[in-house]
């Protein structure tokens, strides 16, 4: 009975608009008066796992994202990009993608990608004439790969909850990104085809002496990717250090070379940064006692009673577990879907032979997906106020990117092992 009436408040409250923390909250006190245990034994718990300093990470990475996205670090990748590609049909639109892409690299966040890269490219997709519902629901459509690219916060939570090595985590959803580029490019060069209004960029002549003089505007913004990263697979720095060096290196790049941000901007994105880190953190606590107590009601295993009594079948209980991941992903963010499904799913997950770094690069891409899948996508309506576009002109764009990209990732990642394996085996063993 606990176990359902707390998914049923959850559910509820979630579809009528309620913070999840509030939602959350409400679980407890349903828990509290009519469950068989005290709540106060799983109140350290939450406080213990809010002073883990691997969570430091997550809090300094908003921050880096949010004096990258207000800091003008990203123009000069998107200028990069361009150049590459911006003479070919679709060629502007799959540069957003690529920017999608080291943006969400360095920043870890499919909210900051969205803004940052919306705001630069969306201006230059209108100017040469692409279609404005089809630009902005490609640029949602490719946003979530700052959850799958590293660093990400959301491995740093999942290898935190699942007691998994984060490099491994980060690792796993490399190639997944790389195929869902690649699909989101193809894709959107289909749905483009037939617009002979486009207007095409000059590809840069010299090349290779323009490419140059953009590449040393761009060394600053492209060195931080290299910094972090080379950083924590070189093993000289923790994720939580490289998120402090992240900070550290953005702010006065912002502020003296890009000059995109002043010293006062800078407090303004302290001061926003810091209420989002509180919610999450807030948010992160209740999760977490609601979770354990799911988990001593023994939530995991009737949850794997009723999968098994559906199916046996390991093909079927993975895509059962894709269902209701993308269900989760669908009512609440990425963050308290993670924390929710990893300890009640990856068990499940296992007892079919999926290894823990392997469902890692599954819930990354099924949260990912989620979070762009009509009716209560947020970064469907996100992407709405960035680009001032209606919802009703990106629905269906949006849902062929989903289609046509999003689905054959996951299930390439879902049922394709080495997809997610093969590179953490083959640099971390």
């Amino acid at each position: 009975m606990i176990i359902v009436g707390s998914l049923v408040i959850v559910c509820v409250m979630l579809l009528l608009g309620v913070s999840v923390f509030v939602a959350f909250g409400a679980v407890l006190m349903f828990i509290a008066v009519f469950g068989d245990q005290s709540i106060t034994g799983y109140l350290p718990t939450g406080a213990t796992g809010l002073r883990s300093l691997v969570l430091l990470a997550i809090p300094l990475f908003m921050i880096a994202g949010g004096v990258m996205e207000r800091g003008r670090i990203a123009a000069p990748l998107v200028a990069i990009a361009e150049m590459f590609v911006g003479h070919l049909k679709g060629g502007l639109s799959a540069a957003a993608v690529l920017a999608c892409g080291v943006f969400g690299s360095i920043a870890g966040s499919a909210n900051s990608t969205l803004t940052c890269i919306g705001g630069i490219m969306l201006p230059h997709l209108k100017k040469a004439n692409y279609p404005e519902g089809k630009s902005a629901a490609l640029l949602v459509a490719a946003s979530p790969l700052g959850l799958l690219i590293p660093p990400s916060a959301n491995h740093i939570l999942y290898g935190w909850v699942a007691q998994q090595h984060v490099l491994k985590c980060f690792l796993s959803t490399v190639i997944p990104a790389f195929i869902l580029i690649t699909l989101l490019i193809i894709t959107n060069h289909f749905m483009l085809r037939k617009h002979d209004e486009i207007k095409l960029s000059e590809r840069p002549s010299p090349f290779f002496p323009a490419l140059k003089a953009q590449g040393r505007v761009a060394g600053p913004a492209l060195m931080m990717p290299i910094i972090i990263l080379g950083g924590i697979y070189g093993g000289i720095m923790t994720p939580t250090e490289a998120a402090g060096i992240a900070v550290v290196y953005a702010i006065p790049v912002a502020i003296y070379f890009y000059r995109g941000l002043t010293w006062r901007g800078l407090m303004e994105t302290f001061q926003k940064s810091g209420i989002t880190i509180g919610v999450v953190m807030i948010m992160i606590f209740m999760v977490l006692i609601v979770s354990d107590n799911l988990i001593a009601q023994g939530a995991p295993q009737i949850a794997q009673q009723m999968v098994y009594s559906v199916s046996d079948n390991p093909i079927v209980i993975l895509l059962m577990i894709n269902v209701v991941m993308i269900l989760i992903g669908m009512l609440m963010d990425d963050i308290s879907g993670l924390l929710l499904s990893t300890p009640i799913l990856l068990p499940i997950a296992q007892s079919v032979g999926m290894d823990p770094i392997h469902f890692a690069a599954v819930i990354g891409v099924n949260l990912g997906m989620a979070n762009i899948t009509p009716p209560t996508a947020p970064l469907l309506y996100l992407g709405a106020q960035v680009s001032e576009t209606p919802v009703a002109k990106m629905l269906w764009p949006t849902l062929i990117f989903i289609i046509f990209a999003w689905l054959p990732t996951l299930m390439l990642t879902t049922f394709v092992p080495s997809v997610a394996l093969w590179l953490p085996e083959l640099l971390l063993g």
